[in-house]
């Protein structure tokens, strides 16, 4: 499994499903109130203590839906995404947002620049070595007082999925707990503000956490 959570692996299976993926999820925000209040939440205090709505990295952004959503919250915000496939997906869905590709371990952003940065379920294709890397990545992008919302499946094991939207994909996710992820923001030098943790929603079968955390401005 390890090799599965290598980059060129995560890329090529959502690249085979993009276009069906970005149907899928186009709406989901409509029926998940707790998501939509947590990224308000996020969009809040971007704006209020990261640097006055300074950019925003959507980074792991897929089809771009979260990333638009962000946007009509008033945030300056750009999507990175691995995928060449999601990237071009998100472009033609939200002309008006800006989308590049890149990756959570190495952000083509200047140090300290971000007033804010998401990672929403992008954490999950990581392997538990990559994570203190990705996040050190996240606070030397971000400036001081800059915001970050994590969002993951709550769990302590690591799956690989084989099929999705009818097509043979090899895809590895992993989910964690929110303790763990807490612990390793903290480590890296961010702080740990809030957390929620959601029962499972129709159709899901683990709950779901989401972490906001912030860059101390000292």
């Amino acid at each position: 499994m390890p090799e599965l959570f290598d980059p060129a692996a995560v890329r090529a299976a959502y690249d085979d499903v993009a276009v069906d993926y970005a149907a899928h999820f186009a709406g989901e925000l409509a029926a998940k109130p707790l998501a939509r209040a947590m990224l308000g939440v996020f969009a809040e205090r971007v704006l209020t203590r990261g640097g006055g709505g300074g950019p925003v990295a959507d980074v792991g952004c897929g089809p771009g839906h979260v990333t638009a959503h962000l946007r009509g919250l008033g945030l300056d915000v750009f999507g990175i995404d691995l995928s060449p496939a999601m990237v071009a997906e998100a472009r033609r869905r939200y002309p008006h947002v800006r989308f590049v590709e890149g990756s959570l371990t190495a952000l083509d952003v200047p140090d300290g620049t971000l007033a804010g940065a998401l990672a929403w379920y992008s954490t999950i294709h990581l392997a538990p070595a990559m994570l203190p890397a990705a996040f050190a990545e996240l606070r030397r992008a971000l400036a001081p007082g800059g915001q970050l919302l994590v969002a993951f499946q709550v769990g302590d094991d690591a799956s690989v999925r084989e099929e999705a939207f009818g097509r043979p994909i090899s895809l590895a996710f992993h989910r964690w707990q929110p303790d763990t992820i807490a612990d390793l923001l903290a480590a890296t030098g961010l702080v740990v503000d809030a957390r929620l943790v959601r029962a499972p929603d129709d159709g899901e079968r683990t709950a779901h956490a989401h972490l906001l955390a912030h860059r101390p401005a000292a």
